[in-house]
């Protein structure tokens, strides 16, 4: 073999590169076991401890928890529990803003066809409603409706409609970016581990994934509630410090019991001289916080000792600093009222809304967070005090009067840029503005949207006209963040729930279990095959392979990052399978050598030689299949794919070449002399077979014609489950204490879900069924989830244990939920559709290329479509019998496309040895070349064939039941992929190839003649 050395050295780096990303996992691993010891069960006191270890340099003297956290392979929600929820923004909603809500008819049929239009389109919602308008006024100019006084500096009656689409599409993009600043802000202040958001290729989507997340509808109330954009007065530390002084003495009494004595001297409000006198003990007690945030120093247990007896004494500065200069001593001015721990932050705030806080504050304050952490560590924020100057308790001023805003460079400082944002307002924001910041020169006018301060400028002078610049210490992506929120008070945009899943921590415990049996079983009796068939020392050569493989799988998935799924864990196990055939290929073309009188040294390197172009072409088809699945494909399904490329590119490197150099090593020191590559049990299996394939190829494709039919006629009679990823709907795994028959469970839950569809289904054991309905899907209100759970409740109780709580049965029977709207659905159904007709015209386009004949691409993509067609046509005529449910869903999809990828992987060896024989022999007669070479792969093709349907069958037992559809489309496809390759694929690029001669032959008479 070539290029040893490279090979030797690329393994070496490639596993030290894996080691180094895999040791993160370890390392986390640790701190959450101790984390678990040390909550004992509680929640909150293992988030305490790991955020508490957050900024510890925990590995390599290098990295803090926090990134090892980062860079840890992570658990999917369908294995750790929690939510995953895709957030639409209502981008008809900004247009509508964006036109002032004009009641044009053209103007609002035109959204609504836009809307229709984008679940089957891929372009730009402005474009398709720019579209839409055109037709239905072709003689109309989108200035007419776009040119308002809140976009007059951007757009006039004389723009061009190019021109207000470039504009609109600015705008919705800015509102956008704001819901997912917003979300973003949201999530972090929920306090989730390792939360993601993202935004997703359809515009004003956003995908949320929250692992651990036990409290869904508190969810859905944070991620949906409206977020206003306020103004606010503000009070100045030195006009507030005595109140706050005294409600920490006040504290100090109600939280811990004294002497009437001291209860009497506690509850009188301290003067200036106390109040120096208690910033002077605080000061010895502890270091101030703004002198923590640069130090990691451990306190020493006389420190924690004295804190503890501060914390007693006053409980509010023990978790507040206020803001004082450097020295200590001096109140800084400003609306910064002090600084806290991210993990104080919570109680203070409710110290400070307790009433006996309230009773010494002044009634108009009200304190709110800075929405930026003031560290790079994100430990400490700041807390502002504003000032309520409305009787009805509303802001200074709402934000729904800013026209626009933009952050743009403003000078250039000694050594650093600085930015500034721009703000406009409207005729009647102008006055208001000028009026507010005529009384508040000198004094800070703080921006505060969902409740969180993004800003508090001070106002140097009186501001007339509407415009308004807003410097300050940021970056230039600050600066954005800060003009998109202030442009979020004019975007009257709601943000809907169009897809959810909640899965239980136990469901997903089961979910870990079963994936790690079924991989773990699968491996061993791949394991077990590869040395009864081929021997011992060859079989754990390929068995290392196959260990290797899962370590390159792993350690390059944890380098990305990656979150791994039970998809994911079952495209691990089924690449085993697939890994296996490379193995095989070689083993079997190192058999025929042997079987050819060629020495072992050189009927092993021929073999590696011959059955490369068969396993490269293999693999990359499959991985082509891959890209399709991660194109198309939304989360688990794209962590399937993920899974699957790399786990093919690893088994390509560990199988062709890593095993080669093994046996280039045995061979060097003279430890293998008479390997024969078969067993007892193999060695009279399939030697030389003599069947007539071609010949029986009428009967071969009336097989697969015959299912077509019936599949046929039941899917217009009985049609196919479609779940609800294509029509949009709720499942709810429910769990009982007892065994339930579906049919009681749907009578029960009929009535309660009037005006909409009623589904029940076993999942897994007869205690737990699944319950599927379509009832107020469309409904977009916020307390509709809830509604649907109380009617679930209501109907389920007879057969829920007595005394069993509303609050109990969702957290305790309810075991996973998922919705997913009309509009999601629509999308996931049209892309499902496109990702498998892309895919079988790939691989047809493929095999043109690669074999530079229609005719074997022709073969081809018949026999995928036949495959496809004969799987559909099994869950139409199976799913009302089969024990299990057999839904058409993405995962369904995802099967598909893997048997296409297997399906064609199976074909390409089988054309590759015929392409290899015309080689050798062009004048030998096709149909005698496609026999012998249909023959002459028979052993490779079983064996592949036997080992993948083997390691997806322990997959289909032991899975568990929300991956049995899928893995049993995959066990049908490799029998009826199997079949195709050797009764459609090849003879139907025989009958093409013939015709072709015939005609060939035909002209060359005609010439003759």
């Amino acid at each position: 073999m070539q290029n040893k050395g490279f090979v030797r050295v690329f393994a070496i780096l490639l596993t030290l590169v894996c080691l180094y990303y895999l040791s993160f996992s370890f390392v986390t691993r640790k701190y959450y076991k101790e984390a678990a010891e040390y909550a004992n069960g509680s929640s909150s006191k293992e988030s305490f401890y790991l955020d508490s270890l957050a900024n510890k340099k925990v590995w390599f003297g290098a990295y803090t928890l926090k990134q090892c956290r980062e860079m840890e392979v992570t658990l999917g929600l369908d294995l750790k529990g929690g939510m995953n929820v895709v957030l639409e923004l209502n981008v008809p909603d900004v247009i509508r803003s964006l036109a002032n809500n004009n009641q044009d008819v053209n103007f609002n049929k035109a959204l609504e066809a836009a809307y229709a239009r984008q679940a089957t389109s891929q372009k730009n919602f402005v474009d398709l409603f720019a579209e839409e308008y055109k037709k239905l006024d072709p003689g109309a100019h989108l200035s007419a409706l776009f040119s308002t006084f809140e976009l007059k500096e951007k757009i006039n009656p004389q723009s061009s409609d190019d021109h207000v689409v470039s504009v609109l599409k600015e705008e919705l993009q800015s509102a956008i970016d704001n819901s997912f600043n917003v979300l973003r802000t949201r999530i972090d202040r929920f306090g989730v581990v390792s939360p993601n958001i993202q935004r997703l290729e359809t515009a004003g989507r956003i995908l949320v994934e929250l692992p651990g997340v036990k409290e869904p509808a508190r969810v859905r109330k944070l991620l949906q509630g409206s977020a206003n954009l306020e103004f606010w007065e503000t009070y100045n530390l030195t006009e507030i410090n005595q109140q706050l002084m005294a409600a920490d003495q006040v504290l100090a009494r109600v939280l811990t019991p004294v002497s009437a004595e001291t209860d009497t001297t506690a509850a009188s409000v301290p003067t200036p001289e106390s109040t120096a006198q208690a910033d002077t003990t605080a000061s010895q007690a502890t270091d101030s916080l703004i002198a923590q945030l640069g130090s990691e120093e451990q306190q020493t247990p006389e420190a924690n000792m004295s804190l503890e007896e501060y914390a007693k004494q006053h409980p509010l500065f023990a978790l507040l600093q206020l803001n004082v200069d450097q020295t200590g001593r001096y109140l800084i001015p400003g609306p910064v009222v002090g600084y806290a721990k991210k993990t104080d932050m919570e109680k203070i705030s409710e110290y400070l809304n307790m009433p006996q806080v309230k009773a010494v504050l002044p009634n108009n304050v009200i304190f709110r967070w800075g929405v930026k952490a003031m560290d790079e560590n994100d430990q400490f924020y700041q807390l502002y005090a504003l000032k309520v100057t409305n009787r009805d308790g509303t802001p200074a001023m709402s934000g729904d009067v800013v026209t626009n805003a933009v952050a743009d460079f403003a000078q250039q400082q000694i050594g650093r840029s600085q930015y500034q944002v721009s703000m406009t307002m409207n005729a009647e924001g102008a006055r208001e503005w000028a009026r507010l910041t005529k009384e508040n020169i000198k004094r800070s006018i703080a921006i505060v949207l969902d409740g969180m301060v993004y800003s508090a400028p001070t106002v140097q002078t009186e501001i007339t006209g509407g415009q308004s610049q807003i410097t300050g210490d940021f970056t230039q992506d600050e600066g954005k963040d800060l003009a998109n929120v202030l442009k979020s008070g004019k975007m009257a945009a709601s943000v809907n729930i169009v897809q959810e899943d909640i899965v239980g921590p136990s469901l997903g415990q089961e979910a870990i279990q079963a994936g790690v049996i079924s991989f773990v079983l699968a491996l061993i009796l791949l394991m077990i095959y590869m040395c009864a068939i081929y021997g011992l020392l060859p079989g754990m050569i390929a068995n290392g392979a196959l260990v290797l493989n899962i370590f390159f799988t792993m350690g390059i998935l944890a380098s990305f990052q990656a979150v791994l799924t039970l998809p994911g864990i079952a495209g691990m196990v089924l690449t085993l399978g697939m890994a296996v055939d490379a193995n095989v290929l070689i083993y079997e073309r190192t058999k025929e050598e042997l079987r050819s009188g060629k020495q072992l040294a050189k009927a092993i390197a021929d073999g590696y030689s011959n059955a490369f172009s068969a396993i490269f072409d293999a693999n990359l088809t499959t991985v082509i299949t891959g890209i399709v699945l991660f194109v198309f494909g939304t989360g688990p399904i794209r962590g399937f794919a993920t899974t699957l490329i790399i786990g093919l590119i690893a088994s390509f490197l560990t199988a062709v070449f890593l095993t080669r150099l093994v046996y280039e090593a045995l061979l060097a020191k003279d430890k293998i002399k008479n390997l024969t590559f078969t067993t007892s049990l193999s060695k009279d299996i399939l030697t030389d077979p003599k069947v007539n394939f071609l010949g029986k190829r009428k009967i071969g494709y009336l097989i697969p014609l015959i299912i077509i039919i019936l599949g046929t006629v039941s899917m217009f009679t009985v049609g196919l489950n479609n779940g609800i990823d294509f029509t949009g709907g709720r499942n709810y795994v429910i769990r009982f204490d007892k065994d339930v028959r579906t049919d009681e469970i749907r009578s029960a839950l009929e009535p309660q879900l009037q005006g909409g569809s009623v589904g029940v289904i076993t999942i897994g054991a007869q205690n737990q069924v699944r319950v599927s309905t379509n009832y107020r899907i469309a409904d977009n209100a916020p307390d509709v989830d809830d509604e649907i759970a109380g009617k679930l409740y209501a109907g389920l109780q007879s057969f829920l244990p007595e005394g069993t709580t509303f609050e109990q049965f969702t957290s305790d029977h309810i075991q996973s939920s998922q919705k997913v709207g009309p509009s999601m659905a629509d999308d996931i159904k049209n892309s499902a559709f496109m990702a498998v007709i892309f895919a079988m015209f790939c691989m047809a386009l493929y095999i043109l290329v690669r074999f530079r004949d229609v005719a074997f691409s022709v073969g081809v993509f018949v026999s995928v479509a036949v495959t496809t067609l004969c799987i559909i046509a099994f869950y139409t005529l199976l799913w009302k019998i089969m024990p299990f449910s057999m839904e058409v869903d993405q995962t369904f999809i995802a099967a598909i496309l893997t048997v296409i990828g297997y399906s064609i992987n199976d074909t390409v060896v089988v054309f590759d040895r015929i392409r290899e024989t015309i080689q050798n022999y062009p004048k030998r007669d096709r149909y005698q070349v496609i026999n012998d070479a249909l023959n002459s792969t028979l052993t490779r093709t079983f064996s592949t064939s036997l080992s993948t349907f083997i390691v997806v069958f322990i997959i289909f037992l032991l899975g568990g039941s929300t991956i049995q559809s899928f893995t049993f489309a995959i066990l049908l496809g490799v029998i009826v992929g199997t079949y195709s390759t050797l009764f459609v694929a090849t003879p139907i690029a025989y009958e093409i190839q013939k015709r072709k001669f015939k005609t060939a032959e035909h002209a060359s008479a005609v010439a003759t003649a």
